[in-house]
């Protein structure tokens, strides 16, 4: 069992790492475009068609991207305010059920994202040409991400070995990067 989780949690540092690049990188490419077509179109009095729907698109799949991140990084919306005002004993068990929302939201992405994605595959986006379903995918990808990002955590806290029991502040965080 703990070589599968190992496994698991190498693999989930690599698709979280893959995730984050190509986030950051489709907000850049988003940011990029949109700038092009501010100057095509008040500079040079042409628009460009096909930017509207592509940041569309690039901005879906850096949100599904970067909230699959957060939860494996542990900085997905949590119960932690409760954890303040519970018996310490109580923390466990609300931390527990945290991660079985967060994980009957990320089946409940990924089974919905997959009906959308596979009823609008036939279809075609208008201006960018991609199938309809492409649309879609980001929710998929984002949903079978957090699935298995939370499943880790789920089987390290069952098993004794959860990396982290609560999100480091964001006040903690700031201060480790100065």
């Amino acid at each position: 069992m703990r070589r599968s989780i190992a496994a698991l949690s190498r693999l989930n540092r690599l698709l979280s790492r893959a995730s984050l690049w190509l986030a950051g990188s489709g907000l850049i490419a988003m940011t990029v475009i949109v700038f092009a077509q501010v100057f095509a179109r008040y500079v040079l009095n042409h628009s460009l068609l096909w930017v509207e729907p592509t940041a569309i698109l690039l901005m879906s799949w850096f949100i599904f991207l970067g909230s699959a991140v957060g939860v494996h990084e542990n900085f997905h919306m949590g119960f932690d305010v409760l954890l303040h005002f519970l018996p310490e004993g109580a923390g466990k068990w609300l931390r527990l059920g945290s991660d079985l929302a967060v994980l009957v939201f990320g089946v409940g992405m990924t089974v919905y994202g997959w009906q959308l994605m596979s009823r609008t595959w036939g279809t075609t986006l208008p201006v960018i040409r991609l199938p309809g379903g492409f649309g879609y995918m980001p929710l998929f990808v984002g949903g079978v991400l957090i699935t298995l990002f939370i499943t880790e955590h789920l089987l390290n806290r069952l098993t004794g070995r959860a990396r982290a029991d609560e999100a480091p502040d964001a006040e903690d965080v700031l201060m480790s990067e100065a």
